[in-house]
């Protein structure tokens, strides 16, 4: 079973992070395999719209720092880490000109909950919970989260979350703008798919 998953029905593809056991953590290599295949969807005619989601009722806990064991953890180590690895995902979104949308079904922390600010949209079961972290361990968002965040929900809100780490229910994001809607756990994933499958489904501008 592969830490990570692609697939494409109606036009839209599919990402599925499938670490349940670590609630979808990521690892190096797999943020490098996200990165891939979100340039892939991109390049691809045939798909019109890209849903990122996790698998056990997870969406991401952030970085596997299991993962990051035996590597060095100095302050350039890191920042090389961070730009030449975690931040492809972001530089990959930036390369896709088609919606992208994430489907929350539970905990979106720390770098998980900014890899679903940098998706078009946000989509959560009535089970999600959203906690930018950080300051509970000395950091500060080293995914874009500070940029992405006010952007969303405006700067007081954001710095509310941001030097609290508090975390947020489904409704409560739904109430500051951080969410589209929230949906019953089991019904997320055909929830979220259909309003992709409507997207895809949008005429195209007549070609040149």
């Amino acid at each position: 079973m592969a830490d990570i998953e692609y697939t494409v029905r109606d036009r839209v593809a599919t990402i599925l992070l499938n670490r349940p056991h670590r609630k979808n953590a990521f690892t190096l290599d797999m943020v490098d395999a996200w990165a891939d295949l979100l340039l892939r969807a991109g390049d691809d005619p045939e798909v019109r719209v890209i849903v990122v989601t996790g698998a056990g009722g997870a969406f991401c806990s952030g970085i596997d720092l299991g993962d990051l064991t035996g590597q060095e953890r100095g302050p350039l180590a890191q920042k090389e880490m961070l730009t030449g690895r975690v931040h492809r995902v972001a530089r990959a979104l930036e390369q896709i000109d088609k919606p992208v949308i994430a489907a929350v079904p539970g905990a979106a922390v720390g770098a998980g909950m900014d890899m679903a600010l940098m998706c078009d949209l946000r989509f959560a079961g009535r089970g999600a919970r959203f906690g930018e972290s950080y300051v509970n361990v000395g950091l500060v968002p080293g995914d874009g989260g500070c940029w992405l965040l006010p952007r969303i929900v405006g700067t007081s809100k954001a710095l509310h979350l941001l030097w609290t780490g508090e975390f947020i229910d489904a409704e409560q994001a739904l109430g500051i703008g951080l969410v589209e809607e929230v949906v019953d756990d089991d019904k997320l994933p055909e929830f979220v798919h259909a309003y992709a499958v409507r997207l895809a489904g949008q005429p195209r501008p007549p070609s040149a």
